[in-house]
């Protein structure tokens, strides 16, 4: 399946930014391969979120923060719930 035509790193930003909501009607179209890659790369969107600056003073720029990797976060619950019925290893 292709990922409706965008990225992985693309597709990942639309969702912590909430754009895109994954869930498993989202997933379905999505081959083994393309949705373990579609995995690691929230996994590295985490990861980069994470390592920027923390906005220590700014309420808004901390919610926003926050917001995404919790979008992200649910993503990857999704996902993995997703991949266990079907028997698809993320590994």
């Amino acid at each position: 399946m292709a990922n409706r035509g965008k990225s992985n790193k693309a597709l990942t930003m639309d969702v912590a930014e909430g754009y895109v909501t994954v869930n498993p009607i989202f997933l379905k179209p999505f081959d083994p391969e393309t949705l373990k890659e579609f995995y690691h790369e929230i996994d590295k969107t985490q990861k980069i979120l994470r390592s920027e600056k923390f906005p220590t003073n700014d309420i808004g720029a901390i919610r926003i923060r926050n917001l995404k990797l919790q979008r992200l976060y649910l993503a990857t619950v999704i996902i993995r719930t997703f991949a266990r019925e079907r028997r698809i290893p993320l590994i």
